[in-house]
């Protein structure tokens, strides 16, 4: 890969962060602590990645407001019951973090977390010292809006030709793609590599500390 990329832009759970499993272990259970039907794997991991509110409406649709609140509480309940820690981000990530600081490159982070999981996930894991900027969905568009990205673009004030965006699924793809940023696949996440290939992005890797393989 040529060297035309400045700023890095990576999501957070399933592609840096092992916790695909226990989302949607939570998300199962506050549906179950609701009284609603139980969604299956495929149904739950595919609303990772969005905002949690916006997660919930997808597995409750027409619920009312009140119900996709409680259903967000019941989620937060399970997920803070057990502890973040270093141990949690996939092998090799804090290696290629800074081997990518060390070569020049920028980096940011693009999450559905609330930006409370995200400022706890980044220091209990020691990786908020490699990211310049970070952006969350509850403090901007959920994916695949390609809001959060035009922001840490312009904090940043980085072109989006020369920025790159890496995730682990299909909504990190469609939202590089609503802003005209270039994407990499990781298939350790939510989304099937084989879903990933399919909207055609610059690689899809198997495993996301791949990326020092493809930049220079």
């Amino acid at each position: 890969m040529s060297e035309r990329f400045e700023l890095l832009i990576f999501d957070w759970d399933g592609t840096l962060f092992d916790s695909i499993g226990w989302i949607v272990e939570c998300l199962q259970r506050a549906m179950a602590d609701c009284g609603l039907p139980v969604p299956n794997e495929a149904t739950a991991k595919s609303v990772i990645g969005l905002g949690l509110h916006e997660a919930m409406a997808v597995l409750c649709p027409g619920g009312s407001p009140d119900l996709a609140a409680r259903l967000a509480q019941c989620y937060r309940r399970h997920y803070g019951a057990r502890p973040v820690t270093a141990a949690d981000l996939f092998e090799g990530v804090p290696d290629m973090l800074a081997e990518l600081r060390s070569r020049g490159y920028r980096l940011a982070v693009a999450t559905g977390k609330a930006r409370s999981g995200l400022d706890q996930a980044l220091a209990a894991t020691g990786t908020d010292v490699w990211f310049q900027a970070t952006r969350c969905a509850d403090e901007t568009a959920s994916k695949p809006d390609p809001l959060m990205l035009h922001q840490l673009m312009a904090e940043l004030r980085v072109a989006p030709e020369r920025t790159l965006m890496i995730g682990d699924a299909l909504h990190d793809l469609h939202m590089a793609r609503n802003a005209r940023v270039a994407a990499v696949g990781v298939g350790c996440g939510a989304s099937a590599r084989a879903a990933l290939a399919a909207l055609q992005p610059l690689a899809c890797l198997e495993r996301t500390p791949e990326l020092l393989d493809l930049l220079p």
